[in-house]
């Protein structure tokens, strides 16, 4: 190449770089068809981190996570006193809805996705919308996000304490596999070892419940188990979700949004209000 042309083009470059360098736009990406926004920077402080109230008994906050196989993830996290917010579970197998469609139709301050599901939309295990009781309880394993009619919320371990009806009046439950934590210790169990998107439901020391969802196809079940007992949520019990492309979080809360649709229509949904 003739050095006079080696230089026009070394000088084309430079210009095209200096004015990528120059634009100030945060970019949106895809991971898995889930759409996520890359977290901005509020007076150019790095907004990490940090717990921010969007109103009273609800806050948000995005964290950083990586993995011991070197995958990195930013987290989303919301937390809920829950005596200032109404759970539910949200059941429709006939009517399998995307994330984005459930938040309209609930008019929510937060959507998240529930339990497992067949190829037909039925549930896996129990699940109990408004009192309304469908499919059969876990026998031996696994947990359950439930609410009663005083709408005290917890989240319980079938091994330690198998649901009984006779005893346990529920309003709402979603049950699901595996726990993660019981008591604040990681759990053992025997899952999948493939990374996907995830989601847990959690509650911690204090009796706040926390949305937990990993977008990115970063993190396997049991990285996830060892991030959530290394953060500093205190965490009492926490319960994998159906992950992969049912991952999923919708917020709308003051003026926060969190926008994170899953791929697959759920036909089961957890509602706070």
């Amino acid at each position: 190449m003739p050095a006079k042309h080696a230089l026009k083009l070394t000088l084309l470059i430079a210009l095209l770089v200096c004015s990528l360098l120059a634009c100030d736009v945060v970019p949106s990406i895809t991971m898995n068809g889930t759409p996520v926004t890359a977290p901005s920077k509020a007076g150019g402080s790095d907004t990490l981190n940090t717990w921010t109230q969007t109103q009273p008994g609800v806050e948000l906050r995005r964290e950083h996570w990586k993995g011991a196989s070197g995958n990195e993830d930013t987290v989303t996290i919301t937390r809920f006193d829950t005596h200032k917010v109404h759970v539910s579970i949200g059941y429709q197998p006939d009517k399998p809805l995307q994330l984005k469609d459930w938040m309209q139709q609930t008019k929510a301050i937060a959507v998240m996705n529930g339990g497992y599901f067949d190829q037909r939309n039925q549930a896996t295990a129990l699940v109990i919308s408004n009192g309304q009781a469908s499919g059969s309880s876990y026998q031996g394993c696994c947990g359950m996000l439930a609410v009663d009619a005083q709408n005290n919320v917890d989240i319980q371990s079938l091994n330690a304490q198998p649901y009984d009806p006779s005893n346990q009046q529920l309003l709402q439950a979603t049950q699901s596999r595996p726990m993660l934590i019981e008591n604040g210790k990681r759990t053992q169990f025997e899952e999948t070892a493939a990374s996907s998107p995830r989601s847990v439901v959690a509650m911690d020391n204090q009796g706040r419940l926390l949305f937990i969802v990993s977008p990115a196809q970063a993190f396997t079940i049991d990285e996830l188990a060892d991030l959530l007992v290394q953060s500093d949520l205190s965490l009492k019990t926490a319960l994998n979700l159906d992950g992969g492309s049912s991952t999923g979080l919708y917020v709308n809360s003051g003026d926060q949004q969190v926008s994170l649709d899953s791929v697959t229509p759920l036909p089961i949904v957890i509602i706070v209000k």
